[in-house]
């Protein structure tokens, strides 16, 4: 049995086709499941075995999420795949429309039926527009060989998938602002309740999922939910794909079991870059606390570790940072993000993330002061939980988690007007 779940063709010269999926099993698990008829509450009942849980942020237990689908609605459902990627240091979902396309569309069908949906959209992150066209060529050649649109294998029953591409708006990768701009108006996060799973796109019981996720979905549905709990451990089940960048030798997206140590990935992507010593890491994407090597490198790679050291798994986006790394300028450069990324729907957001940054800015340019960091803790509390959606908790996190493991990289900085790190090379 492969123990890659997602992403398991690469060595083939042509592994986003459709012939190069369905020569590694790909559409046997939705064949079976149509052939079969098999209830959707044994599907669902396979998925919280498994233990997957969210693959774009959250880490949300996705059966228990498709448990919240209101099957016997009568009416239209929906099943949408968050392809939103605009996290920095994220860089997963797009390899999963480039090279294996496939098993995300055998994946949002699968859903569709499981759900009692007969429509599925892809949001896909504007920036991206490559990997758009490509997942538009293989929903081309699903609906040519039977395996999506009308009468799908011949069963008599109906799905069918829809590309939709954004913008590059960072808040659209949150559910219901993504949901706001799949129905042509502004992306804005909504209120909740009312939850998508009972008033979603176009007001109707709606199951969002990140790529990656329904990507695992054939897999389980054709192995067994325990057979992908026993990829990765209890309470994380499966492969996780694991982006990792900045000063390592070998940059890229490494699939491992959840629960792999963080020292393994590093070693798989080369180590850091030669001459240097590993410094911080940001586990899960910009938004996530970042950790000092010393708490890291005795981590394992699941969501119930990495939560207990102070961080998140989020996206799974390692950014790795050597003892190059200015950690004032390297929070100028995140805290510009979210300032420019907020929505500005929320005052706390709107307002807070603009003094982070001006406060932020003004150290790493010799103007600090040193009440300035009481003042970036004052700001960030009075913008976490006080949101519409998670944005303003994803901009306080690294500045408040900056300070607290290099306070006193802030306070030479703030102390002598320059950094105390010579070489930011």
């Amino acid at each position: 049995m492969s123990t890659k779940v997602c992403m398991w063709t690469l060595d083939h010269p042509e592994p986003a086709s459709l012939k190069t999926y369905v020569a590694n099993g790909g559409y046997e698990a939705l064949k079976g499941v149509l052939a079969e008829k098999m209830p959707a509450e044994q599907i669902i009942e396979q998925v919280k075995l498994s233990g997957l849980r969210g693959r774009g942020g959250a880490g949300f237990p996705t059966g228990l999420k498709w448990s919240f689908m209101p099957r016997q609605f009568p009416g239209d459902k929906y099943v949408v795949c968050n392809t939103d990627e605009g996290e920095p240091g994220t860089f997963k979902d797009r390899d999963i429309l480039r090279f294996n396309p496939h098993q995300l569309i055998e994946g949002m069908v699968i859903a569709g039926y499981t759900l009692g949906a007969r429509a599925g959209y892809n949001y896909i992150h504007g920036e991206i527009f490559e990997s758009y066209l490509d997942f538009e060529r293989a929903l081309e050649e699903a609906r040519a060989a039977g395996f999506l649109g009308k009468n799908i294998c011949g069963s008599g029953w109906d799905f069918d998938i829809h590309a939709h591409q954004g913008y590059g708006a960072y808040i659209c990768g949150e559910e219901t602002a993504l949901l706001e701009s799949l129905e042509g108006k502004k992306g804005q996060p909504r209120f909740k309740p009312p939850f998508p799973a009972s008033f979603g796109l176009y007001g109707k019981p709606t199951t969002i999922n990140n790529t990656e996720t329904l990507a695992s979905i054939p897999w389980i549905v054709r192995h067994g939910g325990q057979a992908f709990l026993d990829l990765g451990k209890p309470n994380n089940g499966g492969t996780k794909i694991f982006s990792i960048s900045g000063h390592v030798n070998k940059p890229g997206n490494y699939e491992v079991g959840l629960g792999t140590p963080f020292a393994e990935l590093l070693e798989m992507a080369g180590g850091v870059r030669t001459g240097h010593k590993l410094k911080a890491v940001i586990p899960g994407g910009s938004s996530a606390p970042v950790l000092p090597a010393e708490i890291m490198m005795d981590l394992t790679l699941d969501f119930d570790a990495i939560a207990k050291a102070g961080s998140m798994l989020g996206s799974g986006a390692v950014i790795v940072m050597d003892d190059s790394v200015c950690m004032v300028k390297a929070l100028e450069r995140l805290a510009y993000f979210y300032f420019e990324e907020s929505f500005c729907q929320c005052t706390p957001c709107r307002e807070g993330t603009g003094w982070m940054h001006r406060v932020v800015k003004r150290i790493e340019h010799g103007e600090g002061r040193p009440e300035d960091l009481d003042l970036l803790t004052s700001v960030g509390n009075s913008i976490a939980g006080r949101t519409i959606c998670a944005l303003g908790d994803a901009a306080v996190g690294p500045v408040q988690s900056f300070i607290k493991h290099f306070r006193q990289e802030f306070e030479y900085h703030i102390e002598h007007k320059k950094c105390m790190v010579g070489d930011r090379a």
